[in-house]
């Protein structure tokens, strides 16, 4: 290492003492030197450029001369005649005392041709003089004094050969004294703007920088500002060599090392990087102009930016290169070094002895290293991630910096690729290759791309490729809003969402892209990965994560922890043995995916026929057979059509879950297999005969354009159920009781909601999917589709009580106490049409129901308060009279109550006597409870606040406290709210007249529950007191009378 850097004493005198030290400070120190420097032969310079240079020297021995007059007696580059016109024209007067502050004026002048040639030569000389005189490193040992005791390294270094300042150099990021720092910091800035000041680097790069063209070695041949350039044309080539391009010049290892080592060593601050400070001074200052230099920052803020529209050309080539040797050599980023510098460490990522250095040294192979920690669930300091996501964005956004890919894939991306350099285009078109979009791939490139993918590993965290952030992100926000940004979850949300109408067509392609080699290693699943890989290293002998294995290839893996998932150790041994398919296993997957996208339309017609040949007999369903045998011969014995036996067996499955059974009488194994095998036959109306049978008339008349498959038409038959034939109803009627116990039945409820039911209901038991839903059916984050779809459930639950099994339950004693002549008039498979939910609605105002029954009544309540559609009595009277005065509520999309007030607000206008005998009801109903009206509530949600907070709902009580606020004069309520009483008073009072008590029991029900009960209590009273007391006097009265009558 010190070879590559140890520049003998590479600080000026002046430069350090001026900027270091005030100027008092500086001339103690002169005065110091001075006093050393007794060697007249060899005078402030040492060597002297002829030892290094000797045609340099010749040539300015007069220029080597004055430096050494005037060295001593407090010299000043703007003395120098050959400079002041330059010093003049392009510094600022306030520089001139300070040597190190005229030098970086004159040296970091962005045309080459500003500078004569003289002072040139000048300054080159005077560098060289500075930085070869081992003397100044008594400076060195002044000012860094304490920095050197702590660093055991630098106080090693054998003094006097000019080694110490090198050791500084490399441990500058742990210098924490100031003026040491600021020493080092001028220090650099010196010797990286000339490659001939490295001490060593001329020698190893000498026969490199001719065959390869870059420049010329002899001072004045070419200017201080080319001198960048020299090594930037080394840089280049040794890319070429790393890509193997064609043509490429083999560097020598010693070159290789010093050109590593100085991008390194310039890693801190771009300024020592002279071809990319001068490629990137404008757009600097363009993009980054708040960034301030030191620790790597520009070059990251840079590198942020690389793809911008406004970025020059040449910075863009420039930092690309930069880029490349950061990818042979990670050092070259100083934040991702000292970053993760503890955490290389401490997980050994640099400790194999077996791996070439130079392979260690490679960004793949610390990602990869780390990258492995992370997934093993080990500590990596939250720093050190960062740094590493950067870095992996940037191996995904830019094809460019893997050499493999550059190497393998150069073919691909000519034919395929060319003009999508940019945002990591080229990348998803090289997948889209590799998927055979676009014919066939090199075997070597499609290796390349899988390495790639796993060391940038974007399944970690979608973020990292930038291609598939920007073409998801509409979709992101609104079908995975719910799930933290950057966490893997996203990607499977994104799967999830692949074939829906919150897709987009660009995201759907990069997706595909990425997804089809993140299938083909299961480490690359970190979800998968982070569950599995015990298993994985217990069962299929895997290496960890960043090591690979021919005789166990990734898809192997997978295959065989599923197989030790779902089968015995001792099967799937056989099975690894054998190397053969479980044809019931494959069967079963091609029957879960024929109706997805990839699905071949022929292959899709062949399962759903497989699938009506094993409903012949249930022996035919080989798994099905194998679970189910034992409990088939015992239950369901001469049963032979799998209809028939998967009827028997759910019948006696639900038997026994109906009455509490101790013990169920189907084995789990056959249970589990059972509800696959309900599930598929839900799915196509054609794999449950019966009721094909029964419906066939009524599809050919009323679905006669819907496909089978996906239970498309059982719903189709539903919706049109009011039209069906008596026999197709009935068996409906039967289906839809069996999924509204059990809505994992309901293929198409199923299908529609798996995203919802992912999201709300994962702890819901299968029984209770539906009432979960229903419960989460107006949050923000429901899919429309959903929405949509629990509603038409919520429908047909309130056609008939015994199509909500939760109400059946709670209203168990209720039904038959309160509604028994409607009971009477009930038939076995057909639906009342929501007259026994009417019914329970008109006891829950009386406030006459069980609470259980009443807790779900008024659940009922508030729904169909909501939305008109899920009063089927409502709908079956009120179809004509919505239609003509409420037309626009009607039409909304979203219903919010404004179909029922409508009707409450036009009563007076309704002609339908069925009706207005609903309204009625649905007035009656919301004394009873403010939340059954919902627009009413709304509008006194505030007073109900303030007035009534103490108050519990329910029972009128919330009401009353409102009409008793009303009528307070010294209580001001919400001007909606006092309208919307108002109103609702008016209502009240119409439907006392049109609709009169029945009798003395019901008029009394009506005064418990009226708002004004209290005023009409205490008449009511009033008037039984004067009663009272009227009928004391008048007996008083007529018994004197009697007495007169007797005396007489």
């Amino acid at each position: 290492m010190a070879d590559c850097i140890r520049v003998p004493l590479l600080l000026l005198l002046m430069c350090i003492l001026s900027s270091v030290h005030p100027i008092q400070g500086e001339n103690s120190i002169v005065a110091k030197l001075a006093a050393k420097d007794n060697n007249p032969q060899n005078p402030a310079g040492g060597p002297g450029p002829a030892a290094v240079n000797p045609g340099a020297a010749e040539r300015n021995l007069g220029a080597g001369a004055s430096l050494t007059r005037r060295r001593s007696t407090g010299w000043k580059l703007a003395e120098e005649a050959v400079c002041r016109e330059d010093l003049t024209r392009l510094c600022p007067k306030h520089s001139w005392n300070n040597n190190l502050a005229v030098l970086e004026c004159l040296q970091d002048k962005k045309e080459e041709t500003e500078i004569a040639a003289e002072c040139n030569h000048l300054l080159w000389n005077y560098k060289l003089n500075l930085t070869t005189d081992p003397k100044f490193e008594s400076v060195a040992n002044e000012v860094c004094k304490t920095t050197i005791s702590e660093i055991k390294e630098c106080a090693a270094e054998e003094l006097g050969k000019g080694y110490l300042v090198s050791c500084l150099v490399d441990h500058r990021g742990n210098i924490s004294d100031y003026q040491c720092n600021q020493y080092i910091t001028k220090m650099t800035t010196i010797v990286f703007s000339d490659y001939r000041l490295i001490c060593g680097f001329m020698d190893k790069c000498r026969e490199d920088i001719n065959s390869l063209h870059c420049g010329s070695i002899s001072t004045g041949e070419k200017d201080i500002h080319s001198q960048g350039e020299v090594i930037a044309c080394l840089e280049k080539g040794l890319v070429r060599e790393a890509e193997e391009q064609p043509g490429a010049h083999a560097i020598k290892e010693d070159c290789k090392k010093s050109i590593m080592r100085v991008a390194e060593l310039s890693s801190d601050d771009f300024h020592l990087d002279r071809y990319l400070y001068f490629a990137c001074r404008e757009d600097r200052e363009r993009f980054c102009e708040n960034t301030l230099a030191g620790e790597g920052r520009v070059y990251k803020c840079l590198f942020n930016h690389k793809f911008e529209e406004a970025l020059s050309e040449r910075c863009r080539e420039a930092l690309t290169t930069r880029q490349k040797l950061i990818a042979q050599d990670y050092k070259v980023s100083y934040s991702l070094a000292k970053a993760c510098k503890s955490d290389l460490r401490k997980y050994r990522c640099s400790a194999d002895s077996n791996m070439p250095r130079a392979r260690e040294a490679r960004l793949s192979y610390l990602l990869l290293c780390l990258e492995s920690a992370v997934h093993r669930g080990r500590v990596v300091s939250g720093e050190c991630q960062g740094e590493m996501m950067d870095y992996r964005r940037m191996l995904m956004e830019d094809f460019s910096l893997s050499p493999e890919i550059v190497l393998h894939c150069r073919s691909e991306i000519e034919g395929h690729c060319s003009g999508l350099h940019r945002k990591g285009r080229t990348l998803h078109c090289l997948m889209r290759v590799g998927r055979g979009d676009m014919g066939a791939i090199d075997p070597n490139c499609q290796r390349a791309l899988q390495t790639l993918i796993q060391e940038a590993d974007p399944g970690a965290d979608y973020r990292i490729d930038r291609a598939l952030n920007e073409a998801c992100e509409s979709v992101i926000q609104t079908a995975c809003k719910h799930i933290r940004n950057g966490d893997p979850m996203i990607l499977s949300c994104l799967m999830e969402h692949l074939y829906t109408e919150k897709m987009v067509e660009d995201c759907e392609h990069r997706l595909l892209e990425l997804q089809y080699f993140i299938a083909r290693d299961w480490k690359l699943d970190p979800i998968l990965y982070r569950k599995c890989q015990g298993d994985a290293a217990r069962l299929c002998h895997t290496h960890g994560w960043n090591e690979t294995s021919e005789m166990m290839p990734p898809g192997a893996i997978f295959s065989c922890l599923y197989r030790h998932a779902y089968r015995s150790v001792e099967q799937g041994r056989r099975e690894v043995a054998d190397n053969q398919i479980d044809t019931g296993e494959l069967m079963d997957c091609l029957v879960q995916n024929k109706h997805q996208k990839e699905m071949n339309e022929k292959c899709s017609v062949g399962v759903t026929h497989f699938q009506l040949i094993q409903i012949k007999d249930f022996r035919f369903s080989y798994k099905f057979k194998t679970a189910c045998k034992e409990d088939v011969l015992k239950l369901c014995p001469n049963i032979k059509k799998k209809v028939d036996v998967v009827i028997c067996l759910s019948t006696t499955v639900r038997n026994d879950t109906l009455q509490d059974a101790k013990e169920q009488r189907v084995s789990v194994k056959c249970r589990k297999q059972l509800r696959v095998e309900e599930v598929e036959m839900s799915e196509d109306i054609r794999l449950e005969p019966e009721l094909y049978d029964s419906c066939k008339q009524d599809i050919n008349r009323l679905c006669q354009n819907v496909a089978f498959g996906n239970a498309q038409v059982i719903e189709c038959l539903k919706e049109n159920k009011r039209q069906l034939t008596q026999r197709c109803h009935q068996r409906i009627f039967k289906l839809q009781e069996v999924e509204m116990v059990d809505p994992e039945l309901d293929y198409q409820l199923m299908r529609v909601c798996k995203h919802m039911i992912r999201r709300f209901c994962t702890e819901s038991e299968g029984k209770n999917v539906l009432q979960c839903l229903k419960q989460n059916k107006n949050s923000e984050l429901m899919d429309p589709k959903c929405k949509q779809m629990i509603t038409k459930r919520q429908i047909t639950q309130n056609t008939d009580y015994r199509l909500n099994p939760v109400l059946r339950k709670a209203c168990k004693a209720d039904i038959p106490k309160f509604c028994q002549p409607i009971l009477n008039k009930a038939t076995a498979d057909s639906e009342l049409e929501g007259q026994v939910i009417s019914c329970l609605k008109l006891k829950y105002a009386d406030q006459r129901l069980s609470p259980d029954c009443e807790d779900q009544i008024r659940v009922i309540l508030q729904e169909s308060a909501l939305d008109y559609r899920l009063d089927p009595q409502l709908q079956i009277h009120c179809t004509q009279e919505i239609s003509r005065l409420c037309p626009e509520e009607a039409a909304a999309q979203e219903q919010t109550g404004q179909v029922e007030e409508c009707l409450k607000v036009n009563l007076l206008k309704i002609k339908q006597e069925g009706c207005k005998k609903e309204v009625l009801n649905m007035l009656k109903e919301s004394k009873a409870d403010i939340f059954v009206d919902p627009v009413l509530h709304t509008a006194c949600a505030l007073d109900i606040k303030h007035q009534c907070a103490a108050i519990p709902p329910g029972k009128g009580r919330q009401m009353s406290c409102l009409m008793e606020a009303l009528q307070d004069k010294r209580v001001r309520l919400q001007p909606e709210c006092k309208k919307r009483l108002q109103d609702r008073i008016d209502m009240w009072s119409y439907a006392a007249k049109v609709a009169p008590a029945d009798g003395f029991s019901d008029l009394a029900m009506q005064v418990m529950t009226s708002p004004s009960k209290n005023y009409i209590l205490t008449v009511i009273g009033a008037g039984v007191a004067l009663l009272f007391l009227m009928g004391l006097l008048c007996g008083r009265f007529t018994k004197r009378v009697t007495q007169e009558l007797k005396d007489r």
